[in-house]
């Protein structure tokens, strides 16, 4: 079996040593001009090392290994891949032959361009945002790489609540086509898994398989309301507010009065307008294998 690796920011030879305990596993760097021979992708890194590769990984169809190695790992939390250790049992089972092979759902946005006619297509593993959580993420990146890791979302958005002002925006999902009004908002996030921006859960009730976008959409809301309640989010406990639409959907298009830019997986993408939908089953990945019960 050929094995190509993929490593994120932070990781290296020594993080694959746990894997390298299989000798019919030929192990090879994942070079462009390598992948396409693989059989397997191992992958260190969070989500926004996902990101950087979906494209190609979804293009090769083979199954993916999360080591979660980020400073952001939810996608891998939504696998059950919580640790190094999770991954490399994950990958025990794989090169036994347990057939532990999930194919999964995966988000994707299409960005208009400035001629106004020609559209992009990005992917993303997690959530899509457009809001207070792009500035947050903004400002998050900036951090050093160990801060992201323990806290950073939140030492980022503390400052940026009371900065960050309601926008009018205009969201159609297949459940209100009829929506034509611009309403201010806080935040509007596209879930393809529950929680984003390292435990945070905006979409408690996102599943990685069902081929649904779940919509969470915060309208304006008081500032200090908004603090008070921030630390709700990562319980789920916010969709209980007045001001929070939460909904499923195949699809969801997102328009404002003037662009804002779009973030996902952690990542700058683009800038509003944005059509958002779901690749069924598009990505091939490695879980843990459940234990038998007794």
């Amino acid at each position: 079996m050929r094995a190509s690796v993929i490593f994120g920011p932070g990781s290296g030879e020594r993080d694959l040593q746990p894997f390298k305990n299989v000798s019919e596993v030929f192990w090879q760097s994942a070079g462009p001009h390598k992948k396409n021979d693989a059989d397997v992708v191992v992958l260190f890194g969070g989500d926004g090392t996902i990101h950087r590769h979906l494209p190609q990984l979804v293009e090769l169809g083979i199954p993916v290994l999360v080591v979660p190695r980020g400073s952001g790992n939810d996608f891998a939390r939504a696998l059950n891949l919580r640790s190094s250790k999770d991954a490399s049992e994950a990958w025990r089972q794989f090169v036994s032959g347990s057939g532990n092979v999930r194919s999964v759902d995966i988000g994707a946005l299409k960005a208009c361009q400035p001629n106004g006619t020609d559209w992009q297509e990005h992917f993303f593993c997690t959530v899509a945002g457009v809001g207070i959580d792009g500035e947050v993420a903004r400002r998050a990146n900036r951090l050093p790489r160990w801060l992201r890791a323990n806290g950073g979302y939140v030492f980022a958005l503390l400052p940026t609540i009371f900065r960050f002002a309601p926008f009018p925006m205009k969201i159609v999902t297949d459940e209100t086509a009829s929506e034509s009004s611009f309403r201010p908002t806080i935040l509007a996030a596209f879930a393809n898994v529950p929680a984003y921006g390292g435990g945070m859960k905006i979409a408690p009730r996102a599943k990685l398989d069902d081929g649904r976008l779940d919509v969470c959409v915060i309208r304006g809301i008081n500032k200090f309301k908004l603090f008070c309640v921030f630390p709700t989010i990562y319980f789920g406990r916010h969709l209980g507010l007045p001001e929070c639409e939460y909904s499923q959907s195949a699809s969801a298009r997102v328009e404002t009065e003037y662009p804002l830019d779009v973030y996902a997986d952690g990542e700058y993408v683009c800038r509003t307008p944005i059509d958002v939908s779901l690749r069924r089953n598009a990505l091939r990945v490695i879980v843990p294998q459940p234990a038998s019960s007794t």
